[in-house]
């Protein structure tokens, strides 16, 4: 069975534990990279990971975007959004459909 985890700092990532989702805390960009790699290699569907950490990761990250598993999903953390996961989903959803039918 597939598993989904999440990866961010204890207050942005806690309550996913409760939802009986894998989480791994992670303060630094090195250790959210160690833990994406091993996550990914465990057979992990979907990694939730918070967009602050992710800003250090684009090459980890695009490492995974044209595979079947995992998707990677940016979240924001506990500081806010960055604004990087919708930006995310405009430009999947430009790449699906061929322009990005989700603007304002």
């Amino acid at each position: 069975m597939y598993k989904i985890a999440v990866i961010g700092d204890r207050g942005s990532t806690l309550g996913f534990k409760s939802l009986g989702l894998e989480t791994v805390f992670a303060d630094t960009a090195a250790e959210a990279r160690e833990a994406l790699h091993r996550l990914a290699a465990e057979d992990c569907a979907v990694i939730y990971l918070t967009e602050q950490l992710a800003v250090d990761m684009a090459a980890d990250i695009e490492k995974y975007t044209d595979a079947i598993k995992p998707a990677i999903i940016l979240i924001p953390g506990t500081a806010g959004s960055l604004g990087i996961g919708i930006a995310g989903v405009h430009k999947t959803v430009e790449r699906a459909v061929g322009a990005d039918i989700l603007k304002n």
